[in-house]
């Protein structure tokens, strides 16, 4: 078990729904970030940091993704969540992420999903099923009853960290966690 929070650190119980996963469900670190699509700053975590993070701690971080779309990214949050549908949810995640587009619109959502090969006729009704609207909006309503502002917003092993922070940030984090 993780060791109790620096002096003045506040450490949160953080449900991990059932959003997508990347790592080993018994890592010793979870991080749970709060994102939005259309947020640059997100982009910047995901492109500079988040692989870097992984490669440093391989098999020790359970990374989970979950949706705070506050900077417009509602429809690409659903778009992700319907790739998640057909099991591409990480790729669908990069490509969103990728900036080849910065036109996140349907057109947009339907050619990644090309690209992916998913089953377009199958993913086009899900971009329009309100069980998958309300899961995003379930997610953002939980984000904010935590007392979550903007994005990135992460939680490592419970303790929140804003931003898009450098790799340094986090692994002064995790390598106290893994010390206690």
């Amino acid at each position: 078990m993780a060791q109790a929070p620096a002096q003045g650190q506040v450490r949160l119980e953080i449900d991990e729904d059932d959003d997508p996963v990347l790592g080993p469900d018994n890592a010793p670190i979870t991080i749970v970030e709060f994102s939005d699509f259309r947020c640059p700053y997100c982009q910047r975590f995901r492109i500079e940091t988040l692989d870097q993070l992984l490669a440093a701690y391989p098999g020790q971080i359970r990374f989970i993704y979950r949706d705070f779309p506050v900077v417009g990214g509602f429809e690409a949050a659903v778009a992700s969540e319907c790739a998640d549908e057909q099991g591409e949810y990480w790729a669908y995640h990069d490509l969103l992420f990728s900036g080849e587009s910065a036109d996140l619109s349907n057109e947009t959502f339907l050619a990644y999903g090309e690209t992916l090969e998913l089953d377009l006729d199958a993913f086009s009704s899900c971009l329009d099923e309100e069980l998958i609207a309300s899961e995003v909006e379930a997610d953002a309503m939980y984000a904010a009853g935590l007392g979550v502002t903007g994005t990135p917003t992460f939680f490592v092993n419970g303790i929140p960290l804003v931003g898009a922070q450098p790799m340094e940030v986090f692994a002064q984090i995790i390598d106290a966690e893994l010390e206690g």
